[in-house]
């Protein structure tokens, strides 16, 4: 991740956003107890309320508790809450939780300010945990500039195109194993309609920068565009950029779900499952939850990556982390928690008793190797793994680019800029303004953000 701060300014306050996952599961915020100060038979766990997340608060105290007698008081959040309060829990090293839940993209900005534990030294004493099962691409991301591990995935996930196979073949259409953009919408107006109430395609148009502008920025880093050159100048109204966003903004308003501006991960997830549309361009953690015990369209979806135009790939890389909080007075034992639940066991775990198509995959080789899971997730499990092998955060597009990150940039400000960006996207997808006007108005935000690097 060494390119991240070649010019990088030494103020990094992260700014707290919309994230990558948001999950219609508010109802469980703060379920299972609020942080407070933890003692050393205890620690607090802020995180994220997503269907894994809720389902391993369920399994800790009969297992993780059972086992080592650490109580765990967790905080859990929708995701935009959760990123404000951990900004500001370990931005002031307050200490009040232990562990957090954390991606990728913030991990090496969060250890450049010194805000957590490196993990070297409890994975060399953890050979149990065996670090080198670990994807490499998630422990790359996960390590910061100064080469030292600051955090442990507890899945991971790239972006794919899923399909409904059924309705596929019963309109004569044949899905390419590695599909274009346009091949994709010229499909997506074929299957328009194909069944009642039935879009073509969900494309997030929801705003925030881990909602509508993640999907978006694989499009436009394929089709040859990027948030900013190699020297930090803004490339938001650049021809590339334009016909990324053209192409995606026609798209999704033709083709694409209703109430697509206000529609994000979790709608498009509950279209594809209730039969609303034909296409879905997403995370490819989506497809635990369309193969999961009693979904409708179990075993009906067809999963290929992501689609390209001037790229060999485009799948994003992402992945939800735990870190340990450098304030904390447990750190010992906020290890523990995360090498039982980043740990092989926790996966046979949530196999045997929640569904193997349900485990957080897409962080260790060996988890492809368990024959019950490459059974219930033969569908999805090789096609995820290929797509997050294939993920380029370094090099994701055309030409060379000032910080690493595929469907972000790897600086703090981008939560800020990424989040302002996406409402004009969304505002043009609502069809309240052209194209042209959200990204005249988007590359002068951008521009102020690139000449404080370019000073720098």
């Amino acid at each position: 991740m060494g390119t991240q701060s070649r010019r990088a300014p030494r103020t990094l306050l992260l700014v707290a956003a919309v994230g990558t996952l948001i999950t219609p599961l508010a109802a469980c915020a703060g379920a299972g107890g609020s942080g407070g100060s933890s003692d050393g038979d205890s620690i607090n766990v802020l995180m994220v309320n997503n269907p894994p997340m809720v389902e391993l608060q369920k399994l800790t105290a009969a297992n993780f508790t059972k086992d080592t007698g650490i109580k765990v008081n967790f905080t859990v959040l929708p995701e935009n809450d959760v990123r404000d309060k951990i900004s500001q829990d370990f931005a002031n090293q307050a200490g009040q939780y232990d562990v957090a839940t954390l991606s990728n993209y913030e991990i090496p900005i969060y250890a450049r300010n010194g805000w957590l534990h490196s993990l070297d030294s409890y994975v060399r004493k953890d050979t149990a945990f065996d670090q080198d099962d670990v994807l490499t691409p998630m422990t790359q991301a996960l390590t910061a500039e100064d080469g030292k591990l600051y955090g442990e995935p507890f899945y991971g996930e790239s972006s794919f195109l899923m399909y409904r196979k059924d309705v596929f073949e019963k309109a004569g259409l044949t899905m390419p194993d590695k599909p274009t953009w346009q091949q994709v919408a010229d499909l997506a107006a074929k299957v328009d309609k194909a069944e009642s109430g039935m879009k073509g395609v969900c494309l997030r148009g929801l705003p925030g920068w881990g909602e509508v502008m993640a999907p978006l920025t694989t499009v436009v880093n394929t089709f040859g565009g990027t948030w900013f050159d190699k020297d930090w100048n803004a490339q938001l109204d650049s021809k590339e950029f334009k016909e990324a966003t053209r192409f995606y903004v026609d798209l999704v308003r033709k083709h694409g779900e209703a109430g697509a501006a206000q529609s994000g991960y979790a709608e498009c997830l509950n279209n594809m499952t209730q039969g609303k549309t034909a296409m879905w361009y997403d995370a490819t953690a989506g497809a635990g939850s369309l193969e999961a015990s009693g979904s409708p369209v179990k075993g009906k979806i067809g999963y290929v990556p992501a689609p390209v135009e001037r790229t060999e790939s485009s799948g994003w890389l992402y992945t939800w982390a735990w870190g340990i909080q450098k304030a904390s007075k447990n750190a010992e034992n906020a290890w523990k928690f995360i090498s039982w639940a980043s740990g092989k066991d926790y996966e046979k775990l949530v196999g045997e008793k929640i569904g193997w198509a349900n485990v957080p995959a897409g962080k260790r080789t060996s988890t492809y190797d368990i024959p019950e899971y490459r059974k219930d997730a033969a569908a999805f499990a090789d096609v995820t793994r290929d797509a997050i092998a294939s993920a380029k955060p370094e090099d994701p597009g055309v030409q060379a680019r000032p910080a690493p990150g595929i469907q972000f940039v790897g600086i703090p400000e981008f939560t800020d800029l990424g989040t302002k960006v996406s409402q004009e996207i969304s505002a043009a997808i609502a069809g309240r303004q052209s194209v042209d006007s959200a990204l005249s108005k988007s590359q002068k935000l951008a521009e102020a953000v690139g000449k404080k690097y370019q000073q720098s």
